[in-house]
């Protein structure tokens, strides 16, 4: 039931936004559900934004900040290249959760959604900028930083995408360990 001293964010719906997303894609963004799920009434989905439209670009900002450059800022601060990677792995391999939904890979689903394209494309950008960055910073050269970036990156996305469809049960416990080895040089 509705309560109408729940005050709620326009990020607070954004972010309610992105675990439909997670869950299904744009086609789970609906404002009924989202605002059951929510405790709310519609009223407050329209005291900020007057579109489900409005709501995605909101949502995929909010995704673009949290898992692109501003996702990466506390990992950028370590001088330490070395450790700054080792951190970097060991917290997104252990953030991977089994049989949990990724709004990066749903978003792959609608990824011909101009809006999906377009916050698909700068987390990209983001995170193999900030790989390729440390990469360098570690002593490869520009082309090999570039190239090892893409396979760390592959890798991880390759971790969420088993997460999505695998049990806890069949995940190594020394998965970060692993990670570290093979993709620090």
């Amino acid at each position: 039931m509705a309560t109408e001293s729940i005050r709620l964010s326009a990020r607070d719906w954004a972010l309610a936004a992105l675990r439909a997303i997670a869950d299904g894609g744009l086609a789970a963004v609906a404002v009924e559900p989202l605002a059951r799920t929510l405790g709310v009434t519609k009223g407050s989905f329209y005291a900020h934004y007057r579109t489900r439209d409005e709501l995605i670009d909101a949502a995929l900002a909010e995704w673009v900040r949290t898992h692109g450059d501003g996702g990466l800022a506390e990992f950028a601060a370590i001088a330490d290249p070395e450790r700054r990677l080792r951190e970097l792995l060991t917290t997104v391999v252990e953030s991977v959760r089994p049989l949990a939904p990724s709004v990066h890979l749903s978003l792959l689903g609608d990824r011909n959604d101009a809006r999906v394209a377009d916050a698909v494309r700068e987390v990209n950008r983001a995170r193999l900028e900030f790989l390729t960055r440390t990469y360098r910073d570690l002593g490869l050269p520009p082309d090999r930083a570039e190239q090892r970036a893409h396979i760390a990156y592959a890798a991880i996305l390759g971790l969420l995408h088993l997460a999505q469809t695998d049990d806890e049960s069949r995940r190594p416990a020394t998965l970060s360990d692993e990670a570290i080895a093979v993709f620090l040089p």
